[in-house]
């Protein structure tokens, strides 16, 4: 890879510039609508030199890493422009709909959906670091409509972030999985978030007698809404229902807390415990 196309250069989008400069000593070229987070990529060095897409077929490798409502329309425009040995890959959290998109598209075979399970509460190129990727795992999908050479490449590449690749065959149970992992737990702190807001009134208060816990579970309601919106849109359906399920059990666990029963406040908790077996099990393999 001698030229590598980051569009937009947000926490993700920019963070994979960094890498990609360090682990393939590729130049790093870079677009984004915002001109202050263009401008900003340019001062901090995350990028080379801003392009537009009249260069896109001089490209070996496009990202796009911009919010998942623009992926679709934006990923047939670069898939229009390539060259016929680029690889074109995008970053986003949900992936049925920019594959809906694509699937009809002459030069399929040179994209690979993705989705690297990364991140942190904070946006913009000031958030963009290193080591982002280290240990995390990258969901590829429909990986039977690229081409062998693009999936090898995208294995290529994440495995130089330290990342573990892992297949799904279908974008849609992807959206489906990531609505209950990873979507609803931001809803969740967004709603907790506010809920404190709207109860506790003197922010002193919040402030002053909010302990690591608090601040461990509302640290995602930190994260950019201009990203969060289109996600909670897109993945609409899903989230429904696995709303449905979260607040069938803050029901139940209300009512065990009206009929003042600690034994099944007890049974919850003890039988919930089993996620730290869960997710230690997980970081093991």
């Amino acid at each position: 890879m001698n030229k590598i196309a980051v569009i937009g250069l947000g926490l993700i989008g920019g963070s994979l510039a960094l890498e990609l400069k360090k682990s393939t000593w590729a130049t790093v070229y870079g677009m984004d609508k915002n001109l202050e987070h263009l401008n900003k990529a340019l001062e901090l060095g995350i990028i080379y030199e801003s392009i537009d897409f009249d260069r896109i077929h001089e490209m070996d490798v496009v990202i796009i890493a911009v919010p998942v409502n623009i992926i679709p329309e934006l990923s047939l425009k670069v898939m229009d422009l390539i060259g016929e040995k680029t690889l074109v890959f995008d970053v986003g959290s949900t992936k049925a709909a920019v594959c809906d998109a694509l699937r009809k598209h002459p030069k399929r075979k040179n994209f690979v959906a993705l989705h690297p399970i990364a991140g942190t509460e904070f946006s913009g190129p000031d958030a963009a670091i290193y080591d982002l990727f280290t240990d995390k795992v990258n969901i590829i999908c429909e990986k039977e409509l690229s081409s062998i050479e693009m999936i090898e490449r995208v294995e290529s590449i994440f495995e130089g972030l330290k990342m573990k690749n892992v297949f799904m065959d279908s974008a849609v149970q992807h959206d489906i999985h990531i609505a209950y992992v990873s979507h609803l737990s931001h809803i969740s702190s967004f709603m907790l978030g506010k809920t404190v807001l709207e109860i506790e009134k003197d922010e002193k208060n919040i402030f002053n007698m909010a302990g690591s816990g608090f601040a461990s579970t509302v640290r995602l309601a930190k994260s950019n809404p201009e990203t969060w919106t289109p996600i909670f849109m897109q993945n609409r359906d899903n989230l429904l229902k696995s709303l449905e399920e979260y607040i069938k059990n803050l029901i139940e666990f209300k009512d065990i807390l009206t009929r003042k029963s600690a034994d099944d406040v007890l049974n919850i908790m003890e039988n919930t415990n089993r996620i730290k077996n869960v997710l230690a099990g997980i970081k093991q393999e």
